[in-house]
């Protein structure tokens, strides 16, 4: 059968105010009263009949809510140890319940459009891993620029129909090298995948044997071990050296979709779209004056924003704290929230 795992892992903290650590990013109502994660879901069901979510254990009650999925389907970790763990984890639980599951990793900070594209890409990963049990399907997107800010997939021989064997990941490059990847038609990594839960589970076994073992005794109730697991992306610790053994195949398939990694202020602007004079406004109640290329939010529907004479700044407002900072600088949130955390006594 196929089954969809939806990981919502992460705080997301680039999106503070907004995102903090009871509330992270992806359960925050960002779009039209609805989350990332609310959308992550619907878009999970479109896809496969059986939809399990990948969290912490603090976030359970916050995802409870979560319209078309079942308490059953949740997937908890008692910490955060990277993408290795995580899906370890998950792969063994949909496993022990269907052996011959065949699953689709799905992440739940992005918009993807249109639907009908994901799904149709979805499908085709679907074939390839049913057909073939060596193979690990990765998703690229399709580059629009020269990125530097996302990891590439390095194409090789085709395997069948569109999906391309994978020669080697790339870490995320240089302003010259980003250039030269996209060139030679390499696609961003999206971090979504499509597998059998016995051949993933295979896998780590092969590259990650400590991470395996472990997560088995966790399964078996030593909740202890899984504080034991190294912290360790998918990516480094399976699907690179996957793609140079000759028992897994590892392939791409191309997404050709709206793809946006809502994880700053600048990108939520882009998800929002922006007017004519580059505005992009997430706020019930605002009046923008001679203003240019700004972002605009605020959480509360009864606060009214106001900016005169402003351009590229973001601007966020929340009930318990207010964000300006030039776009340009957007990226220095993370170090920021980190600042707040550390300061947090002087605003107790």
């Amino acid at each position: 059968m196929r089954h969809a795992l939806v990981l919502a892992g992460g705080s997301g903290t680039r999106l503070w105010p907004y995102s903090t650590a009871s509330v992270p990013k992806q359960l925050v109502p960002l779009f039209d009263g609805r989350s990332l994660l609310d959308v992550a879901v619907e878009r999970a069901r479109a896809v496969a009949p059986e939809v399990w979510l990948g969290t912490g254990t603090a976030l359970q009650t916050a995802v409870s809510s979560i319209d078309g999925l079942a308490p059953e389907r949740l997937v908890l970790e008692p910490s955060g140890r990277d993408t290795l763990p995580a899906l370890t984890l998950g792969m063994a639980r949909i496993a022990a319940e269907d052996p011959s599951a065949v699953v689709a990793v799905l992440t739940s900070d992005h918009l993807i459009e249109p639907l009908g594209a994901f799904v149709a890409t979805l499908e085709r990963g679907f074939a390839v891993a049913e057909e073939h049990a060596d193979a690990l399907v990765t998703f690229g997107v399709v580059p629009d620029h020269p990125a530097t800010g996302f990891g590439y997939l390095e194409l090789g021989a085709p395997l069948v129909g569109d999906a391309l064997v994978v020669a080697r990941f790339a870490e995320k490059p240089q302003r010259p090298r980003a250039e030269q990847l996209v060139e030679q038609g390499a696609l961003w990594n999206s971090g979504m995948f499509v597998w059998q839960a016995a051949t993933f589970l295979r896998a780590v076994e092969a590259f990650a044997p400590d991470t395996h073992a472990l997560v088995a005794r966790v399964l078996d109730g030593d909740v202890e071990a899984w504080e034991a697991i190294p912290k360790t992306s998918v990516d480094y610790g399976v699907m690179e050296p996957a793609s140079t053994s000759p028992e897994f195949t590892v392939a791409a398939l191309p997404l050709s979709a709206r793809w946006l990694d809502v994880g700053s202020w600048p990108q939520y602007g882009e998800a929002l779209g922006r007017g004519g004079d580059g505005n992009a406004v997430g706020a019930e109640l605002s009046v923008l004056l001679e203003s240019r290329d700004c972002v605009v939010a605020s959480s509360d529907p009864d606060h009214l924003v106001t900016l005169v004479g402003c351009e590229g700044l973001v601007v966020v407002h929340t009930p318990t704290a207010t964000l300006v900072v030039p776009v340009e600088h957007a990226q220095r949130v993370k170090e920021l929230h980190q600042r707040v955390l550390a300061e947090q006594e002087k605003f107790a």
